[in-house]
């Protein structure tokens, strides 16, 4: 009998995160943000949608469904590995690791402090 195997990778950031950019364009300049909750985690391409970050402006051209045109920013995904996780308690940066509660159940905690991680819903 074969083992299954699980196509798509854990990724340790979810929805509802609060994460600090660490690597690209959106993290060197001074005037923006490099912190914000996760609004989208795009699991085939590994890449998340952070609030405020990438911000890119696109045109819309007016419709009969959309009669209002033009101008309008939206977030551009990041790749999960430019992001790290700030530990719910303390607010810095941590790393992130899975291990059993009380309940028995897997559950995230930071690595820095030790303590679990909420699920955000």
């Amino acid at each position: 009998m074969e083992r299954g195997t699980n196509k798509q990778p854990k990724l340790k950031i979810r929805k509802g995160d609060t994460v600090k950019v660490i690597a690209g364009n959106y993290r060197s300049t001074p005037d923006k943000i490099n912190s914000g909750k996760v609004l989208e985690v795009i699991l085939e391409k590994s890449r998340v949608i952070v609030e405020g970050i990438n911000m890119v402006t696109k045109h819309q051209k007016p419709s009969a469904g959309k009669p209002e045109g033009g101008i309008k920013k939206t977030e551009a995904s990041i790749h999960i590995s430019n992001v790290v996780l700030l530990d719910p308690a303390t607010g810095k940066p941590t790393k992130v690791g899975r291990k059993l509660n009380e309940k028995g159940k897997l559950q995230r905690f930071a690595r820095k402090t030790g303590k679990f991680i909420e699920i955000v819903k």
